[in-house]
């Protein structure tokens, strides 16, 4: 039974999921009178530091608490110090590109060569000026996580896109996604607004928005990855009915989900203002929807060409016979009771599920867990209303038997992931700089799925040998039959194929190198070029006069 929770204090301000009360004004003023040579940025990052404000990439938006410090100071809350560079037009760096090119020749397709890329630092003066310029609603500064696009044909500007925060309170939008206002407030950075679009003045092009809106939405992610440190799910818009009906976004796309209430955000809050907008959506992923009304926050992709092992927690079995919860059951708590706050349970289940998510770090671990709801922690053992904090996890995880969690979770792993028709390689790792003295650094084999990136196993090489014989206790407990193991050139033994054929069920791809010349000429005797899991002779179904020739050797 949980105890009765007292009031919250009424917040003075809001600021993204934060809600400024009476006790942080009063906090900022001590720290103000204590640290009179404190700059305004240095303010802000002690307060980013005492709420953990901070991105999901672990960064703390220091540009969005210097905003809410300024707007504390407008209502005369606080007193800030004075700015150490006073606000002013910035000069652009070198010419200005055209704004528009020469029209299209009849019969030429005029957006062939079309390019929409973000807008680069010594360009952005000039982009906010024409945004304040040509667009009916002008432009300021943005705050927060922010990203500025340019559409080009050659050398000239044809259009400026500008993308910011989603808005905070959008009743068709949160309808039509279906979260609560507890999950819609850790998954809103999630959510990316297109607050302008502007077709610059020039020569008419057929299709331009549409297709100036089709070529953002298609690498707005990858580039909010890159920037801010998570991708994005839906992007979102506002349309004026009196001006527009949204024709070149329904044409890109976007899906539009009725008219808004009508109301504007202020300073002061919400007013009225009695003209509706046109909401738009669009998904950024076919299952977007689903991603941001699930329970556990969706994989976190990696940008780049970096693998993460990732899977989707809300599609594996956590409560009940045979889930999560039941199998770490078994962990024993290196700590002494007394002072226990989280069970062991519920903190080695938040980690787990974390890194299945793409978490990589103590500090990624714990962010995971404060985006879930209260119904989500208490899925996973944990039975207070706050998850554990950084040092809570990394103190417990340090001490675990890490061997044996690591045997149990990746052969649970491996039962929820059916291994038939999948590929599952062996990679052997040195661990540098883990090394202890004067021991080497400690070599560990790994069985990892192609596809996710995921370990199933792994185990510690004795310095005394090499890999060749942990292959068989490596893989002794998983279900392989029907998997192809791939290996490299080392593991290419005659003793380790009978073993993954014989034993395990499973096919196996190794490499053959110039140090094995017999097999090499074995190879060639068969007239093949190259020796690949199905050569000319493969067959569909099998036979009983005959294997396929990569099971007699490999």
């Amino acid at each position: 039974m949980r105890c009765p929770q007292p009031p919250e204090p009424r917040p003075l301000l809001r600021a993204a999921s934060h809600a400024v009360t009476a006790e942080d004004v009063a906090y900022l003023r001590d720290v103000l009178l204590q640290h009179p040579a404190w700059t305004r940025q240095a303010v802000a990052r002690d307060l980013c530091a005492v709420w953990g404000w901070r991105r999901p990439d672990g960064t703390w938006p220091e540009r969005a608490c210097r905003h809410l410090l300024g707007r504390l100071a407008a209502q005369g809350l606080i007193a800030l110090p004075p700015a150490q560079r006073p606000p002013g037009p910035r000069r652009p760096g070198g010419p200005p590109p055209p704004l528009a090119g020469p029209a299209p020749a009849p019969g030429r397709p005029a957006l062939a060569g079309l390019v929409v890329r973000p807008v680069r630092a010594a360009e952005r003066p000039r982009w906010r000026a024409l945004l304040a310029q040509h667009h009916y609603l002008g432009f300021r500064a943005t705050v927060g996580e922010t990203l500025g696009y340019v559409a080009m044909l050659g050398d000239a500007w044809v259009a400026l896109l500008a993308w910011a925060a989603a808005a905070y309170k959008c009743g068709p939008r949160d309808a039509w996604i279906g979260w609560d206002a507890a999950l819609k407030a850790r998954r809103l950075h999630l959510v990316a607004n297109n607050l302008r679009f502007l077709i610059l003045p020039g020569g008419q092009i057929p299709n331009l928005a549409s297709k100036v809106l089709a070529l953002t939405c298609r690498r707005l992610s990858a580039d909010w990855q890159r920037r801010y440190g998570h991708p994005l799910l839906l992007a979102e818009t506002f349309v004026d009915p009196a001006r527009f009906r949204g024709t070149c976004y329904r044409a890109a796309g976007w899906v539009a989900l009725g008219l808004t209430r009508g109301f504007g955000r202020t300073r002061g809050g919400y007013v009225a203002h009695g003209r509706p907008k046109m909401m738009f959506v669009r998904p950024l992923r076919p299952d977007a929807a689903r991603r941001l009304a699930a329970p556990y926050a969706p994989p976190r992709e990696a940008p780049g060409k970096e693998r993460r092992p990732m899977l989707d927690v809300n599609r594996l079995p956590l409560e009940g016979a045979g889930g999560l919860i039941d199998l770490l059951r078994t962990v024993t708590d290196p700590r002494q009771p007394r002072g226990v706050r989280h069970p062991v349970v519920a903190i080695v289940a938040l980690a787990v599920c974390a890194g299945l998510a793409g978490a990589r770090s103590f500090e990624a671990i714990a962010q995971w867990a404060r985006e879930l709801s209260r119904d989500a922690l208490w899925r996973l053992g944990c039975r207070r209303d706050r998850p554990p904090s950084e040092p809570t996890f990394r103190r417990v995880l340090q001490r675990l038997d890490a061997a044996a969690l690591d045997a149990q979770v990746g052969a649970w792993l491996a039962r929820q992931t059916p291994l038939a028709g999948q590929a599952v390689a062996l990679d052997g790792k040195t661990l540098r700089g883990a090394h202890d003295g004067a021991a080497p650094a400690p070599q560990l084999l790994s069985a990892m799925l192609h596809g996710e990136g995921l370990v199933l196993a792994q185990q510690a090489v004795p310095a005394d040998t090499n890999e060749i014989p942990c292959v068989p206790p490596l893989l002794a407990d998983l279900p392989l039959a029907g998997a192809v193991v791939t290996a490299d050139a080392l593991h290419t033994q005659a003793e380790t194929a009978r073993y993954l054929v014989d034993a395990k069920k499973a096919d196996y791809v190794f490499t053959v190198k110039a140090n094995q010349p017999t097999l090499q000429d074995d190879i060639a005797a068969l007239g093949w070029a190259a020796f690949p899991p199905a050569g000319p002779g493969h067959h569909e179904g099998p036979r009983a006069d005959r294997d396929p020739p990569h099971r007699d050797q490999p």
